[in-house]
């Protein structure tokens, strides 16, 4: 079943979006080193506010051609590949398109709604990679300095020679490294750190989330007691580089991550329904996980229980910058409007447009990533190759999370999109591009 949102605002409502013209001058500064938020003029070009459009012509896309997404999810969820769905498209400011398909949970048969709550998962490191950005804007740090210099623990780092498995213990065999990891490293997994490695799991550092009683500053400095895979800077390895970030953010904002992300990202955005964990007056708009079935339909994820418990239950006291985050496709919005905007949004600026023009360039020069695409400051950069596979832009910027969320900005287009499910494994994941086919196929101007 589809459920349209009802999203036509009108400006005593704007604050739903986090649209509200009137924004206040400074953050909640309670941290003696937490500056003030900048407010910025609105109403220019360069602060694009999310707008229903109605009908989505006048952001130059067709709505008759966007109901081809309708046909296609309403058919996902009909053969029960995935439970639900929520998407939402904005053009030039305006959301075009906002549905929710499916169940929030299928044995209830409890309808999606366009404001359910979803893991987000990996999506999580371009928050943080902002938020690590941001502090770099204050001077607190180069982009290539070492991380040893704020976390004097990854001083000296080693590189594996030799992974010894057997059923009593694992060790290992290390050298010295040439080189330091430095903050860039971080930012573009290019450190040699992995996840899920044999090593990191008998220190038993968490991977994703957590429900123990821990802390970065417990669980991080234990991952600088293990090797790095490679040397820094010379292969592009997927791990737990965000996790490290934000450890950073809170040595050097002095903050814990939740706190900065609250104060400084999420207030000033107007991102109510984004946290760690769940608050519990809102647990009931939290979409159940599914895992794909022997016959290809979605069922409960139960293994491991924590994949799905961890956003509700538990310590709640880790906050994994790489994967811990929960959010809604409205509020995700918001934090990439933002990023299209040239850094600003809700009166907010929470970014300069010259750091976020070094975030999408590519950083990573002839290296690749696991999908054979350049990697910028937090996020996979399409190229002109990209560009002639799929509808899109050179200049679209990406990522997505592990329990299938998806997401891209096209800054030429003027574009952002989001397709939300919530299933872990599948054997589906090309449907958010099928999605992005039928996204570009709407826009006629």
């Amino acid at each position: 079943m589809i459920r349209v949102v009802q999203c036509l605002l009108v400006c005593s409502a704007l604050a739903g979006l986090g649209c509200n013209p009137v924004a206040k001058s400074k953050t909640d500064n309670t941290a003696s080193n937490e500056p003030a938020t900048v407010v910025a003029s609105t109403g220019t070009t360069l602060e694009r506010q999310l707008l229903a459009a109605s009908p989505a012509d006048q952001a130059g896309m067709l709505s008759r051609r966007l109901v081809y997404i309708d046909t296609l999810l309403q058919q996902y969820v009909d053969k029960q590949a995935i439970p639900g769905a929520v998407c939402l498209i904005a053009r030039k400011g305006k959301i075009v398109y906002h549905k929710a398909f499916g169940y929030r949970d299928v044995a209830s048969q409890t309808l999606m709604d366009e404001d359910d709550i979803f893991r987000i998962m990996s999506m999580s490191k371009a928050i943080t990679s902002v938020a690590v950005m941001m502090l770099y804007e204050e001077g607190r740090f180069l982009l290539d300095d070492p991380v040893s210099d704020f976390i004097p623990e990854f001083k000296n780092p080693k590189v594996l020679k030799q992974l010894i498995l057997n059923k009593r213990d694992t060790s290992f065999v290390a050298v010295p490294a040439k080189k330091e990891v430095t903050i860039r490293h971080l930012l573009t997994h290019t450190a040699g750190i992995p996840y899920l490695h044999p090593l990191q799991l008998k220190a038993r550092i968490p991977q994703f989330h957590s429900t123990q009683p821990l802390t970065l500053s417990q669980t991080m400095p234990k991952l600088a007691q293990l090797p790095l895979l490679h040397e820094p800077g010379e292969k592009f390895t997927y791990g737990l580089s965000t996790d490290l970030l934000g450890y950073l953010v809170e040595k050097v904002s002095g903050m814990s991550l939740a706190d900065f992300f609250s104060r400084r990202i999420f207030k000033p955005l107007g991102m109510d329904d984004t946290f760690f964990y769940v608050p519990q007056e809102k647990q009931n708009r939290l979409v159940t996980l599914y895992e794909e079935g022997k016959d290809g339909k979605v069922i409960p994820h139960t293994q491991p229980a924590a994949y799905a418990d961890y956003a509700t239950k538990g310590a709640q006291t880790y906050y994994s910058g790489g994967a811990g985050l929960c959010s809604t496709v409205a509020d995700y919005a918001k934090f990439m409007q933002m990023l299209l905007n040239g850094g600003r949004y809700n009166g907010a600026q929470i970014l300069s447009r010259k750091t976020i023009e070094i975030m999408v360039k590519n950083q990573i020069g002839e290296l690749t990533t696991r999908n054979g695409t350049k990697f910028g400051l937090g996020f996979e950069l399409s190229d002109a190759r990209q560009a002639a596979l799929m509808p899109g832009s050179e200049e679209v910027y990406r990522w997505g999370g592990m329990y299938f969320t998806d997401y891209w900005i096209d800054p030429k287009e003027e574009l952002i999109a989001l397709f939300f499910t919530q299933v872990w494994p599948s054997r589906h994941l090309f449907l958010s591009k099928r999605f992005q086919v039928l996204t570009y196929q709407a826009i006629v101007d």
